[in-house]
């Protein structure tokens, strides 16, 4: 099952796309770059999710770094 959403995930990406890039005709090469750029790593971060729901997030690794220096600071 997690293929199946993997594989919507992915349609659903590339519709996007391809719905909005001939609206970026007019617009410059770095404009276009970002839009991909972004779209791509949107992609990846759900299949990591779709794939690997238990991984930690980002409050997570925050309190690893600062977390010493919070009790540092009491």
């Amino acid at each position: 099952m997690k293929w199946g959403t993997s594989v919507g995930v992915t349609f659903a990406v590339l519709f996007m796309i391809g719905y909005e890039w001939p609206k970026f005709r007019q617009y410059s090469k770095r404009e276009k770059r970002a839009f991909a750029m972004l779209a791509a790593f949107g992609w990846v971060l759900t299949l990591l999710l779709v794939l690997f729901p238990d991984l930690p997030g980002p409050t997570q690794l925050v309190d690893f770094l600062f977390g010493p220096l919070g009790k540092l600071v009491e």
